[in-house]
């Protein structure tokens, strides 16, 4: 299985009979699934379906998806009077001229023409129609349009997985710079310690040398980032197991680019070296990088 993208975008057109219609889908990125659906009433049950055949196909996203029904006008459909909206409009336009009167402003009278072309106030009665047939359409071709949707999630994926192993690439390069920069790093300050040992042994009468050698030694424990490095490097071996699985893995990378950052942190915090410490600051660079690219993962 490849990766999807979350990011996606697919529209299509259609008609049958006096109807036609056109569909709109587009997603942007979210933390689970989340569906917005504009269906006209009317169509009984094609909603349902559509969430329905959306939630089999997607796993995550922030989906929209729209229909816009059209009827044409020689399919005999009878116009009807909105008695509801019509009132409403009556109502708002005393409110207007009572307003307008008491502020000394003369309106210019309206003619029934006005009132009818507006929006909602002539309806097309649908009551002679059987939605059914066009229901059964619609169901079948939204199947073709989430085939394309999905596919363009997909393309959108590679491209992701493209710039995310590359990322993996340098993470890995980097660790291995990293780990030859703690080889030096581990001969500067063991002779450091070791310097210091004498110094303090020199000026020190009666000191516990033991003692004193336990403490840096602690200190050279605490200072050792063998373990972050080894992490490092099993983080990019899991990561790519995970692209290589495919799927709806967005959530595991997003979780596995947490245990990246950490491991860069605390890299950072126990440097004590310059060229470690610059290492670890183009490691934090490139996590924060893959950080962005795993948010579009599905």
């Amino acid at each position: 299985m490849t990766i999807r993208s979350m990011t996606g975008f697919a529209s299509s057109q259609g008609s049958l009979e006096a109807h036609g219609w056109s569909w709109e889908v587009r997603s942007v990125n979210a933390k689970g699934l989340d569906l917005r659906l504009r269906v006209p009433d009317w169509l009984e049950g094609l909603e349902q379906h559509l969430k329905t055949q959306l939630s089999k196909a997607l796993a995550r996203g922030n989906v929209s998806l729209g229909l816009r029904i059209s009827r044409s006008e020689d399919a005999g459909g009878q116009l009807t009077l909105n008695t509801k909206t019509l009132n409403a409009i009556l109502s708002a336009m005393a409110q207007t001229e009572s307003a307008a009167s008491a502020a000394g402003v003369t309106l210019g009278a309206s003619t029934a023409a006005d009132l009818l072309a507006i929006r909602g106030v002539l309806e097309q009665d649908q009551s002679q129609d059987d939605p059914a047939p066009l229901v059964a359409t619609l169901k079948k071709e939204f199947e073709t349009l989430v085939a394309q949707f999905v596919q363009m999630r997909e393309s959108e994926g590679a491209a992701l997985e493209t710039v995310f192993r590359d990322q993996l690439d340098q993470i890995e390069q980097l660790n291995a710079k990293a780990v030859a920069c703690a080889e030096d790093r581990h001969m500067e300050m063991h002779a450091n310690f070791k310097a210091n040992l004498a110094k303090i042994i020199t000026n020190a009468d009666g000191i516990d040398s033991d003692r004193v050698a336990q403490e840096l030694a602690m200190l050279a424990v605490k200072a050792d980032i063998t373990e972050e490095l080894d992490r490092l490097d099993a983080h990019v071996a899991a990561a790519r197991d995970l692209l290589d699985t495919g799927g709806a893995v967005g959530r595991k990378l997003d979780f596995l680019m947490q245990e990246f950052n950490r491991e860069a942190n605390t890299l950072c915090s126990k440097a004590q070296n310059s060229d470690l410490t610059a290492v670890g600051l183009e490691l934090k660079a490139v996590i924060d990088q893959m950080r962005e690219q795993v948010q579009n993962i599905e």
